[in-house]
């Protein structure tokens, strides 16, 4: 494996082929973004001249790649700083929602940090999340349906996650930074 700032590189060798995987830095939430197929240092001409065969990629070991890439000191790093924030965000929507209940900052800020849970490729984001804000699974999944009602979350069919609503980004920046506030 090879890391560099923009990222990591596992290589794989099969016959005449050599197969690199490049995963950009941060959390491993699936396969590799890139993949690039070369012929070997030395492989025989005869193997290059036939080209790439459904073998050769069928032979490609992802999970080998995955498991070898989760475990590089730099990405351990990253995601113990990641995980350190969105518990940081959980723990503040459990606050907002001790202070004000169900209240639009609460629900925005909720949608962000199960948006974040699922974009890193949390296997529970639900339960995770529940524990984060002192509230049964079954309440967050009823919060979570009331902000993406609202508008504060679409929904990704038959996935975990969504992507932000205007509407969630401008109350969230007006929580973080009122003097940005315009009135």
């Amino acid at each position: 494996m090879e890391a560099n700032e923009s990222g990591f590189e596992i290589t794989q060798g099969q016959g005449a082929w050599v197969i690199r995987m490049w995963w950009p830095t941060g959390p491993i939430t699936g396969g590799p973004q890139r993949i690039t197929v070369e012929a070997a240092e030395g492989a025989a001409t005869r193997d290059v001249a036939r080209g790439i065969s459904t073998t050769v990629l069928r032979r490609l070991d992802m999970a080998a790649a995955m498991k070898l890439a989760e475990q590089a000191p730099e990405l351990q790093q990253g995601m113990k700083e990641v995980t350190a924030k969105v518990e940081q965000a959980g723990e503040a929507a459990g606050l907002l929602l001790a202070d004000e209940g169900v209240s639009e900052p609460y629900l925005a800020m909720l949608a962000a940090t199960y948006k974040t849970m699922a974009d890193m490729g949390a296997p529970a984001p639900v339960p995770w999340l529940a524990r984060l804000i002192d509230r049964r699974p079954e309440t967050v999944k009823d919060h979570l349906k009331r902000a993406r009602r609202e508008g504060y979350l679409t929904t990704v069919a038959g996935k975990a996650g969504g992507e932000l609503t205007d509407k969630a980004t401008e109350i969230l920046a007006a929580f973080v930074n009122p003097d940005d506030v315009q009135g």
